[in-house]
């Protein structure tokens, strides 16, 4: 997968795909709410699974029934690339599964 830099529209156009997914200063990031502490955690575990299989990992932060992700491409110098994307699509998929919105 590419780690070039996208760029601004490819950026915005990738956005309108990830609905509830923002630009936060040079991240991509999406807060999902749960119903319960532990339907978060098990949310965590789940986008830890799919971090390892795509081996790019992002920053996350688990609330009482809120999980915060936040991700750019260290080897591209913190900027967005297709590695963050793919990694929020899978994210995407995951989380309704987990009763995520």
């Amino acid at each position: 997968m590419a780690m070039e830099p996208l760029s601004q529209k490819e950026i915005e156009d990738r956005l309108r795909e990830l609905p509830g997914w923002a630009v936060e200063g040079d991240r991509l990031a999406r807060t999902f709410r749960l119903d319960s502490h532990f339907a978060a955690a098990a949310l965590v575990l789940g986008i830890a699974a799919v971090q390892d299989q795509l081996d790019h990992h992002s920053d996350l932060t688990l609330g009482y029934n809120t999980v915060h992700l936040a991700v750019n491409t260290h080897a591209a110098g913190g900027a967005l690339t297709d590695r963050d994307f793919a990694l929020a699509e899978r994210v995407h998929t995951l989380a309704p599964a987990h009763g995520a919105s």
